[in-house]
């Protein structure tokens, strides 16, 4: 860090996901850039894995990957340089987490101080809940509270890790918590920022959503990926964070990847609804104003967030068992590959259901028939018709394991009985597991005690409230009003939304959201004529049930368009083989606008 006014807080994002890279926590410890590592395991579908484990083995339910590989390879450097790291690796178990990482810590001779920050656990609250008027309601379906809940966390914000860093913590454990929330209660406590500081928590908040998703930011994903240099050895990002909330992007010199605006544009788009209403714990976020510049090879800078206070409420993640679930795959070669693999798929669709109405088992629940290879996700877009291989892929969900059971026998007789060519059963034969679905609501703040201990002693925490709105800066709504400018030139030609704009898509729920930036600012007129909500959804209309809204990032020169009852369910709850709307945004990319050859020409 730099001393004075000037100081700046420099905090490397060493995972994205639980089952991200072990090369990340070792590339930024070794750079010597990094004053603090956070890790972030918490993806809504992770909770989900984390709820099976538990059931398994009690002592588990936390990301086992940060003790027994991250932390492991780096404890020693981690003290030895004074780096301070926090993890919301303890998932549903955040006790357990921080034991074995205190055993890991023995082990090794180090003496290390390890705070946990819990609270989060709603599921004592559940049946009052059940009685509460107005009923818990589901945030997309509007579902009343299942009866069989595994788990119930709610999203807690920065506050308990700022409190647990001015504790002296050295390294901090937290169960769920919104992703951002791991670096933004770092610069808290670096900066001394105020719960009523909502620009800088803005601001905060964003660098952490930068960093969030690991080498998202460094290259990863990137829609022009052929540009992207040194895969083997990608850069973890870095954030260099300054106390007026500013802060650049970058990356360990001499790794792998790529840092510019348009990078970090598709990171700050992903997996975020109204840009002007970012919802978290903290803060609400407004992002529309955001300028992205860059400021030196691999170093970009963004400025501009904006902030306002906080809802009442917390986001609670809910999970529960609802019956099973299974997949299967063959490969299909040779000619009508494709034709073969969905009639082969078809007929055990058929055999199986016949045989469960004779074992009185009742229809299947859900069933989905993918061909993988067939450009299946792309429903009347798909153009590969006609390929010699293809892979037959079956998800079935039913409300009894043995019928799942039959199901996944039934399949391994479809290389001798049906078509020539199969081959490939996948790994064997399909296994049967819980199906496991998520379940969102809000909880009033007033209802949720956060709580910090380290070494067995609790820190007193101030319970949250919403504090009245003041400093803050509150934007117009940034949704984007349908407009019809000009016609086309003449000697307009058409080309694919891919020449003309970035894209990247994520998922919160079963809603997809696809953030799309203009390669130049001069395109931006023709995209918001041309790319209207009543396009994308025609275009995307078999994937996408419910509501497409649009909504205008204009700092950036973007649209960020939010696809509601888009992913199947979502989650582990989807029978999709993309269950989290990852090619959503490459399925837009291919549509199909005109543009004039003179702003085509821009792009040269």
């Amino acid at each position: 860090m730099n001393s004075g006014n000037e100081r700046t807080v420099r905090i490397g994002g060493a995972s994205g996901f639980w089952g991200d890279s072990s090369v990340g926590a070792p590339q930024l410890v070794g750079s010597g850039q990094v004053d603090y590592l956070v890790f972030d395991y918490l993806a809504e579908l992770t909770m989900s894995i984390l709820a099976g484990a538990r059931l398994k083995k009690p002592e588990l339910g936390y990301a086992t990957d940060f003790v027994s590989v991250a932390m492991k390879a780096v404890l020693k450097d981690v003290v030895k340089q004074g780096i301070r790291v926090v993890s919301n690796a303890g998932g549903v178990n955040p006790q357990g987490c921080a034991d074995a990482l205190a055993a890991l810590a023995a082990e090794q001779g180090i003496a290390l101080k390890i705070a946990v920050v819990s609270g989060d656990d709603v599921s004592p609250l559940l049946p009052q809940l059940r009685q509460s008027q107005p009923p818990v309601r589901e945030l997309q379906s509007g579902a009343a509270l299942p009866e069989r809940v595994l788990t119930a966390n709610a999203y807690l914000g920065a506050r308990p890790i700022q409190a647990a860093l001015d504790a002296g913590a050295q390294v901090v454990i937290t169960g769920r918590c919104v992703d951002s929330a791991v670096t933004l209660g770092v610069l808290m406590h670096e900066f001394d920022w105020q719960p009523g500081d909502f620009d800088l928590l803005a601001a905060g908040s964003l660098a952490g959503h930068i960093i969030e998703c690991g080498c998202q930011a460094t290259g990863g994903l990137h829609t022009d990926w052929d540009t992207v240099p040194d895969w083997p050895n990608i850069g973890y990002p870095i954030v260099e964070c300054s106390a007026d909330g500013s802060f650049v992007v970058t990356k360990p010199a001499d790794t792998g990847g790529k840092l510019t605006p348009a990078v970090v544009g598709e990171q700050m788009l992903y997996e975020i609804g109204d840009p002007a209403a970012y919802l978290l714990p903290d803060v609400v976020a407004d992002f529309t104003q955001v300028r992205i510049e860059q400021a030196g090879e691999h170093r970009v800078r963004v400025h501009g967030a904006r902030g306002r206070a906080p809802t009442a409420s917390y986001k609670v993640c809910a999970t529960y068992v609802d019956g099973f679930k299974a997949a299967a795959q063959l490969t299909i070669v040779g000619f009508d590959a494709v034709a073969k693999a969905r009639r082969t798929g078809e007929v055990i669709l058929a055999r199986t259901g016949a045989l469960f109405s004779q074992q009185g088992f009742g229809p299947y629940s859900g069933a989905l028939l993918e061909v993988l290879g067939a450009e299946s996700c792309y429903g009347p877009h798909a153009q590969a018709l006609q390929t010699r291989e293809a892979v037959l892929r079956l998800a079935v969900t039913h409300s009894r394991k043995e019928a799942l059971e039959l199901f996944a026998r039934e399949v391994a007789p479809a290389g001798t009985s049906w078509a020539p060519g199969t081959t490939g059963a996948g790994g064997g034969r399909a296994s049967v597991s819980p199906s496991i679905r998520q379940y969102a609501f809000l909880l009033d703040k007033s209802q949720v005690e956060a709580r910090v201990g380290i070494d067995g002693v609790c820190i007193d925490l101030p319970r949250a409230t919403a504090p009245a709105p003041h400093a803050g800066s509150v934007s117009q709504p940034a949704r984007a009003t349908e407009t019809h400018e000009a016609p086309v030139p003449a000697d307009a030609v058409e080309v694919t939304l891919l020449r003309l704009a970035w894209a990247r898509s994520g998922d919160k729920g079963d809603t997809s959201n696809v953030g799309v930036i203009a390669r130049h600012p001069a395109l931006l007129p023709l995209l918001r004529e041309q790319l209207t909500e009543a396009r994308v959804a025609e275009w995307l209309a078999h994937l996408v049930k419910g509501r497409v809204t649009r909504y205008e990032v204009p700092g950036i020169d973007a649209f960020n368009f939010v696809c509601e009852q888009a992913l199947g369910g979502g989650g582990m709850a989807s029978l999709r083989n993309d269950p989290l709307g990852k090619g959503m945004a490459q399925i837009l990319l291919a549509m199909p606008l005109r543009v004039s050859p003179a702003l085509l020409a821009l792009l040269l």
